[in-house]
């Protein structure tokens, strides 16, 4: 079965100012659109088209460079639009607590996070993660990895993730990537991310 593109959330505009409506057009419809189309290129007619995208992502060193680049593309894409609403939502409960335990405070976590998507060199993604330990952990992923490979700088099941290619940010804040992040906690969907968290520790 041929891969889709999930329907954004919200409309493009919804999460302005933080990020900007002709980004998000961009960025959905032509960038996620394409990791798609060129991912159901990639895998016609091999075993991956009976597998789930979390699956492909599990093997990824089975399969050749485009699965690998066009797969994440579109598992890392899928789990961003879910992870932000417009006005974001409140931290709070088993979330918030398992934060304040792995960082010391949600500030420093929010330190570490964006730390790790501002020195991402070149592209890639910054993650929050859920261990095999069952520990909150943050890192960061060259170009369209993702957590869930094989072939991972950083494992575990990614619950928060956000987007540092130059794609994501470049049309409103140019080179000013730390800004960009600045302005992105200001439309996370925490709540979605709890949801995911509570998902991972089962």
């Amino acid at each position: 079965m041929a891969f889709e593109l999930p329907k954004l959330p919200y409309p493009f505009a919804a999460l302005e100012p933080s990020i900007d409506a002709r980004t998000m057009e961009i960025h959905h419809g032509k960038h996620h659109q394409g990791y798609v189309t060129n991912l159901n290129n990639a895998i016609s007619g091999t075993d991956a088209g009976n597998l789930s995208i979390e699956d492909i992502c599990k093997q990824i060193s089975r399969y050749p460079v485009a699965v690998r680049n066009n797969g994440g593309g579109h598992f890392n894409h899928s789990l961003f639009w879910t992870v932000m609403k417009p006005g974001g939502s409140p931290l709070s409960g088993t979330l918030k607590e398992a934060i304040t335990s792995a960082f010391g405070t949600v500030d420093e976590f929010r330190n570490k996070f964006a730390a790790a998507g501002a020195s991402r060199f070149g592209s890639g993604w910054a993650w929050l993660v859920v261990g095999q330990d069952k520990k909150l952990a943050v890192g960061s992923t060259p170009n369209q990895d993702n957590p869930l490979m094989d072939i991972a700088e950083i494992k575990g099941i990614p619950v928060l993730g956000l987007d540092v290619w130059e794609h994501a940010y470049y049309l409103n804040y140019q080179n000013r990537r730390p800004d960009y992040i600045s302005a992105w906690w200001n439309v996370v969907h925490w709540d979605e991310v709890a949801r995911r968290f509570a998902a991972a520790m089962k």
